[in-house]
């Protein structure tokens, strides 16, 4: 039985393309571990943040979960962290830590440009959102009071309420 030659120069194609594969994937991971400590592995391991399913929140953080990502994610960063000089973070400051009025305040009135917080300046404006529900308001609230590694009091809708009231005008 006579055998192509063209079959043999294909298979033999093949398993030198085989092989090269084969080479460069080893390459690729040998590199991988030659560069990665396992410091930098823990590291990597504790910056990512958890990922936490709807259901597993109470109801307020996961409707404030949706109230941030759809009005606060794209200045604050999904992580919390603000935009250096332009928008501050969310993560341990007075104005989220603090008093609950001072938040609302924000919240409803905006902030000027020039705010300041933990002795860094902010460049941008930030539009008030009173035009959102109490219970939108509420819930975004305490979600950021609780999130981004802060630990606070909830805000509740009725505390929300009673600032729209005292400061209508």
């Amino acid at each position: 039985m006579r055998k192509d030659p063209l079959l043999k120069h294909t298979i033999t194609i093949f398993l030198f393309g085989l092989s090269i594969v084969f080479l460069l994937n080893s390459c690729n991971s040998s590199g991988k571990e030659n560069r990665t400590s396992s410091k930098t592995e823990t590291q990597t391991v504790t910056k990512s943040p958890l990922k936490v399913r709807e259901a597993d929140l109470p109801p307020y953080m996961a409707k404030g979960r949706k109230v941030y990502r759809q009005v606060c994610l794209t200045c604050h960063q999904a992580n919390g962290g603000g935009v250096s000089g332009l928008n501050p973070p969310l993560i341990q400051t007075k104005n989220v830590l603090g008093d609950k009025n001072r938040m609302l305040e924000i919240i409803f009135m905006g902030s000027e440009a020039g705010l300041e917080d933990n002795k860094s300046e902010y460049a941008n404006v930030m539009q008030g959102y009173g035009m959102l529900g109490d219970e939108e308001i509420a819930s975004v609230a305490s979600y950021i009071r609780n999130s981004f590694g802060n630990k606070a009091e909830p805000i509740t809708v009725e505390e929300v309420t009673s600032f729209r009231s005292a400061n209508k005008k």
